[in-house]
């Protein structure tokens, strides 16, 4: 696989290509299936690309644009690049049209390769590579005033190859880590839990709350206890700490650029990475 461009297509937050040297460094040496519960814009797998992968993300537009590259990625180029080729002279209102159209979509449940095209634009078009939504499920991200190019011909191809032997799941990260067994390496990437306890509330729209964070650490332990290696990364926080503390886990905090935050001098944070192996 060493010569595949296979590539993350879409920047999603909280994605860990920053991260990728400490990730490997602490890697198991050699582990039988690979478990991605959070695979987002997929940076830990398109860089290991191991065989004998199980991917999953709660969010099923996302998930559709991954089955759609596996299954029909010349269809998948030839709508991206004709959205990339009909863009109006005014940007701006061609981007909030495409966003309408991609929200009735969304909300008439059409997963199809339209719209695993139209995901693809927003997120090269959309500020910061956000992927948020309001109340009602709707994509609200503003433009970012860019007229690029929205896919790499040669990324796509080699995702699709690579995602042929890829199982790809759409739901609950405890039902994808169902099969996880003894030998297996399960990489929690999971959604950030908020420097201030307080803002939890801004959380709950993406659906991942305390009692979320509390239901994951009760499966890390289970994991752990079938034997399987299990890595998580996540804000270095009183939860987190607290969550998986004191269980005789491997916690390590690393320093990392926060891109999102508009305060320059705020842009430096902590993440902690803990290992059960």
């Amino acid at each position: 696989m060493s010569s595949s461009k296979a590539a993350p297509f879409v920047k999603w937050a909280g994605g860990k290509r920053q991260l990728l040297s400490q990730i490997k460094m602490r890697m198991p040496e050699t582990y039988n299936h690979y478990y991605e519960p959070f695979v987002g814009g997929g940076a830990v797998t398109f860089e290991l690309l191991p065989a004998n992968a199980l991917i999953n993300d709660i969010n099923k537009a996302l998930i559709n644009t991954y089955i759609q590259i596996r299954d029909a990625p010349v269809q998948f180029l030839n709508a991206v690049n004709k959205l990339d080729e009909e863009m109006w002279e005014d940007g701006k209102q061609y981007y909030y049209s495409l966003r309408d159209q991609y929200n009735d979509k969304l909300m008439r449940a059409e997963y199809d390769v339209e719209l695993a095209a139209l995901l693809v634009f927003l997120n090269k078009h959309c500020f910061n590579g956000l992927y948020r939504v309001n109340g009602k499920g709707l994509f609200n991200v503003p433009y970012n005033n860019s007229r690029r190019v929205s896919a790499d011909e040669e990324t796509i191809m080699d995702v699709s190859k690579y995602l042929q032997g890829v199982t790809i799941m759409d739901g609950d990260f405890e039902i994808a880590c169902g099969k996880a067994q003894k030998g297996d390496f399960v990489f929690f990437d999971s959604p950030y839990a908020p420097l201030n306890p307080a803002s939890f509330e801004s959380y709950t729209k993406d659906g991942f709350d305390a009692d979320c964070h509390k239901r994951l650490s009760k499966l890390f332990d289970e994991l752990t206890a079938r034997g399987c290696f299990c890595m998580l990364t996540n804000h270095n926080t009183e939860l987190i700490n607290q969550l998986y503390g004191n269980k005789g886990y491997r916690l390590e905090v690393v320093t990392v650029k926060r891109m999102i935050n508009s305060d320059a001098t705020n842009r430096v944070g902590e993440e902690v990475i803990i290992c059960n192996y």
